[in-house]
């Protein structure tokens, strides 16, 4: 269905004034993930409304960042977009479907604080297609020349799964939800309290069956001694490190979920959270082995690990399960929402 911009705007503005907001997230580097926001956001003030958002209200505006182009472009067009660069096309189409209106939900809501905060940089839009702090988005002419001689079959799929759920978002207590997601998760889904530090009733723990089954669940970041020292006291000046590198690492605590929360490095604790920063590994949670000069670490699962697992949707999904109930599975007492037609 075509739901106009105008009608999207005035739901979500009545919903902020009914309620206060709670922190917020955003998104980080990696595409397949949505990682902590800003703290908190105010409510908006009707006079606030810019006027260009009530101009071409079928449209989205999104600024291109290579090129900072403001892309006008249908609800339908941007969210089949963000699911085409977000998930991989093969994945089951109740999968699609579930991340589809996870994406949905994180646009309405990062369309709203662009309006209470507009953000210079994006020269009067309120989206962006950089990775780094808005969600991934591929244009048509990005699909084509990724799929190739498979662009109409998987165009056609990407279609049938987002055209069927525009309409729908995921809410909790009349709010549009902080829809966090990941790739992989190491088989139990994490906290938003144990990852960001910040309670959110509806993202926490839940099973993941499947995610195990993942061809990329397990993996190995090899890195010499040399550059983890290095990355430890350019995040650290004054870090005092054993002199055995073997003594450098200590992994002290893990979440019920796995993931480390607490550890070690010479004379400073910090996170499984922060040394995956550092470090650039695929996950927090982690083995550490020192060997002939090399650390190896063994990470399970990709991605925070917080609200949706993408490999564990699509499991699911072949399993029998529709995309609401896959929704309802990662994001505890969360509901469907129709938008306004």
């Amino acid at each position: 269905m075509v739901v106009k911009m105008k009608k999207y705007l005035t739901f979500f503005l009545v919903l902020i004034f009914l309620i206060l907001v709670i922190p917020a997230f955003s998104l980080l580097k990696r595409p397949q993930e949505i990682p902590p926001e800003t703290p908190s956001l105010p409510k908006p003030a009707a006079s606030s409304l810019p006027e260009e958002a009530l101009e071409n209200n079928r449209f989205y505006l999104v600024q291109d960042h290579q090129t900072g182009e403001i892309l006008r472009l249908t609800p339908e067009e941007y969210i089949r977009g963000v699911v085409a660069a977000e998930m991989p096309v093969s994945f089951h189409t109740e999968a699609l479907k579930a991340q589809a209106v996870a994406a949905h939900t994180y646009a309405l809501r990062q369309i709203s604080a662009s309006l209470q905060n507009p953000s210079s940089d994006l020269n009067g839009a309120y989206l962006s297609t950089d990775p780094a702090h808005f969600q991934s988005y591929f244009s048509v002419e990005e699909m084509k020349s990724r799929w190739g001689d498979q662009f109409a079959v998987n165009y056609q799929k990407i279609c049938e799964a987002v055209d069927p759920v525009i309409g729908q978002i995921l809410t909790y207590e009349k709010e549009p939800i902080i829809a966090a997601f990941h790739s992989i998760s190491g088989g139990i889904t994490e906290s938003a309290q144990t990852v960001w530090g910040q309670e959110v009733s509806y993202l926490v723990p839940a099973d993941s069956p499947g995610d195990e089954l993942s061809p990329h669940y397990e993996t190995q970041t090899v890195l010499t001694a040399a550059e983890v020292r290095h990355a430890l006291a350019s995040a650290y000046p004054d870090i005092a490190l054993p002199e055995s590198p073997a003594e450098w690492l200590s992994i002290q605590e893990h979440s019920s979920s796995g993931t480390v929360t607490l550890l070690t490095a010479g004379n400073q604790t910090l996170t499984g959270t922060e040394l995956r920063s550092l470090l650039n590994l695929r996950s927090a949670q982690f083995q550490i082995r020192y060997e002939d000069g090399n650390f190896t670490f063994t990470t399970f699962g990709y991605g925070h690990g917080v609200g949706m697992s993408q490999y564990g949707a699509d499991y699911l999904a072949r399993q029998g399960y529709s995309y609401d109930e896959i929704l309802r599975h990662y994001y505890t007492g969360a509901e469907l929402t129709i938008l306004p037609e």
